[in-house]
């Protein structure tokens, strides 16, 4: 299809649930050629959208028009067929099979012996992978790459698939500023092509460095579709969250206190060295660096999650030994992990359980737990954290990710922590829940408590830290004041350029 022309129209899309209507009147046009945004807050009905063209979910009503044909998408394997692809933040590849067996997939040549044709597949793989300019093995085991390789093969599938439009969705939330101007050249020869792309992303410079079009949804409807070129992130915001959002990271900045955690001279053989810093009471204290900088084996060993060689810890001025997470937790500390869903909560466990998971004790005697006692702790932390779920008796995995980061928060607030270590806190979090995050950080140093925010968003942890360590392959390059910071000169020390 020539470029620049509807491949794909979706017309008053409507999906109810029942006693849910998610979507409302949905409209989507998707130019042969051209990357599309899709954007909106966490249940705007992105997802909802996506799963109806992919064959996941039945419309209840609305028309899909493909190549300027109406067509009546059933399955995900239907989708497919008609040169539907998705490339998602989950990659979803079977990792015990080989690139080339994960590409050929369901559709394995054979030799006249009746065995597969391993050399085919094998050579046939290369040479997609090669059109995309990403240079893997074809012979590699899926659970030997990393994140961004894995998510190149799934392109490579699109590729091989002859894929006419491509959902791109959350596509660079592992990957590094490298990997993601990788993923963008991959993206640009396939509009090239003519694939019509579909890219969901909830940062939204992306959506100006790479999309030519967005179309906003809001609480299941539509908004409206503008050219990138003509509208700016202030005006895009809006339109998602229905108000102006003059400054994400205007929060305001306690003043200092007493030091509440300092790290001297702390080592782990392989993972990093002598660093040093101090965190005190009511401050923000950053933590930047590229992805293997060692900046998450750091916080880790201060919460006692992993050992350290050598180096002192203190609390309030007293040398601690804290050799598990439950004697950091003892001390007063939190950790926020980036897998929440994994590591930070029970996603099979309701709002109120996980709530009050790190602080049973305050609701629990003679080894009973008084459950109306919970339910007021999770009340409270549910309204003070405006946390969007229907009852506290929701499971956490019912929750959107900005509402699961909250859960997550609520958990150590109820358990009475005083430095809360924050890693990665936005991921797959949209621009909404991101604002009320920031000023969840606000609250908490505004009553003395001590924040560390690890990001590998270098604008989120300018906008938000008082101070900044930032790392290189284990070592420290510096702590930089909030008066010091320079983008330039951050990404030369974290990229070991001194």
């Amino acid at each position: 299809m020539a470029s620049g022309v509807n491949i794909l129209e979706m017309h008053d899309i409507c999906k109810h649930f029942p006693a849910v209507r998610a979507l409302n009147n949905v409209n989507l046009e998707i130019k042969s050629g051209e990357v599309h945004a899709l954007v909106g807050e966490n249940g705007a009905g992105k997802s909802t959208l996506i799963k109806i063209l992919m064959g996941v979910y039945t419309r209840t009503s609305g028309t899909i028009i493909l190549e300027g044909k109406e067509v009546n998408i059933k399955s995900p394997i239907q989708a497919k067929a008609m040169g539907l692809g998705a490339v998602y933040q989950d990659v979803s590849l079977a990792q015990h099979l080989t690139v080339a067996e994960n590409l050929f997939m369901g559709q394995l040549p054979k030799t006249k012996y009746g065995t597969i044709d391993y050399h085919k597949i094998n050579s046939e793989t290369k040479k997609i992978l090669e059109s995309i300019d990403v240079h893997i093995d074809p012979k590699t085991l899926i659970k030997h790459l990393s994140a961004a390789q894995q998510e190149m093969v799934s392109i490579g599938k699109m590729v091989q698939q002859n894929a006419k439009v491509v959902v791109f969705d959350e596509p660079t939330a592992l990957l590094t500023t490298d990997e993601t101007d990788q993923l963008f050249k991959v993206i640009k020869k396939m509009k090239n092509d003519n694939v019509g792309i579909i890219y969901i992303s909830h940062r939204i410079e992306e959506i100006f460095n790479i999309c030519d079009r967005a179309t906003i949804l809001k609480d299941g409807e539509y908004v409206d579709t503008v050219d990138i070129k003509d509208t700016d992130e202030e005006h895009l915001i809006a339109m998602m969250v229905g108000r102006n959002v003059e400054d994400m990271y205007g929060i305001e900045h306690a003043a200092p206190g007493d030091v509440a955690l300092k790290v001297e001279n702390l080592s782990s053989i392989g993972k990093f060295k002598d660093i040093n810093f101090e965190v005190r009471k009511g401050q923000i204290f950053g933590m930047f660096g590229l992805v293997g900088s060692g900046r998450t084996e750091i916080v880790r060993s201060v919460f006692g999650a992993d050992p350290f060689d050598t180096g002192k810890i203190s609390i309030y001025g007293k040398e601690v030994h804290l050799h598990t997470p439950k004697h950091a937790i003892q001390h007063g500390m939190a950790l926020l992990p980036e897998e929440r869903k994994t590591q930070g909560l029970a996603m099979k466990l309701s709002v109120c359980d996980n709530t009050n998971m790190a602080s049973m004790e305050k609701i629990s005697k003679f080894n009973f737990i008084d459950y109306k006692k919970a339910k007021q702790i999770a009340e409270k932390y549910k309204k003070l954290l405006n946390t969007k779920t229907p009852s506290i008796d929701q499971l956490a995995s019912k929750l959107s990710g900005g509402n699961q980061q909250k859960l997550v928060i609520s958990k150590w607030l109820a358990a009475e922590s005083d430095i809360f270590v924050f890693d990665e806190p936005t991921v797959g979090v949209d621009v909404g829940a991101k604002s009320e995050i920031y000023k969840v950080f606000e609250h908490l140093t505004a009553q003395g408590k001590s924040i560390i925010v690890i990001s590998s968003y270098l604008p989120e942890v300018m906008g938000l830290a008082d101070n900044m360590l930032i790392m290189y392959e284990g070592s420290q390059m510096g702590v930089l004041d909030r008066c010091e910071f320079n983008e330039e000169k951050i990404l030369k020390l974290a990229s070991g350029i001194c």
